[in-house]
């Protein structure tokens, strides 16, 4: 299984995502950190991604050869995340043919309804059961 974890900003969400996709499945399991700005892909990789890479090019091509993709709601939203999650990133991260596990954090003004208001740590916590079930057990 291929998971792309997609972060930008602080990169602080894609690092605790990918530290409990990390712990919480095999090692076989490769991780790629998708940053939309250096630090990001930085944090991600120290936390244990396989490989990283920075930029609107870098997401475009690489969400298209994933099995998952992992983040907040704002990635596939064009000009989230302060305008750095551009709107070519959000249209390849929303086409493709991916599984797109996505944490509903409302910063882009967009409410999802009968979404249950949950600390980060347990949105991750639920996030990452599920791609063990996704995985096989």
């Amino acid at each position: 299984m291929r998971i792309a974890v997609v972060d930008g900003q602080g990169g602080g969400i894609g690092k605790h995502l990918t530290e409990k996709i990390r712990q919480g499945l095999p090692s076989e399991v490769e991780i790629v950190a998708l940053g939309t700005n250096a630090v990001a892909t930085s944090l991600m990789l120290k936390a244990g991604a396989n490989e990283g890479a920075t930029g609107e090019n870098a997401v475009v091509q690489t969400v298209a050869d994933v099995d998952v993709i992992v983040g907040s709601l704002g990635i596939v939203l064009a000009n989230a995340m302060l305008g750095e999650l551009t709107p070519r990133m959000a249209e390849a991260i929303a086409a493709s043919k991916a599984a797109k596990l996505l944490l509903p954090i409302n910063r882009s003004r967009v409410e999802v309804i009968g979404v249950c208001s949950e600390p980060l740590p347990h949105q991750i916590e639920a996030l990452v059961n599920r791609l063990k079930n996704m995985y096989g057990g």
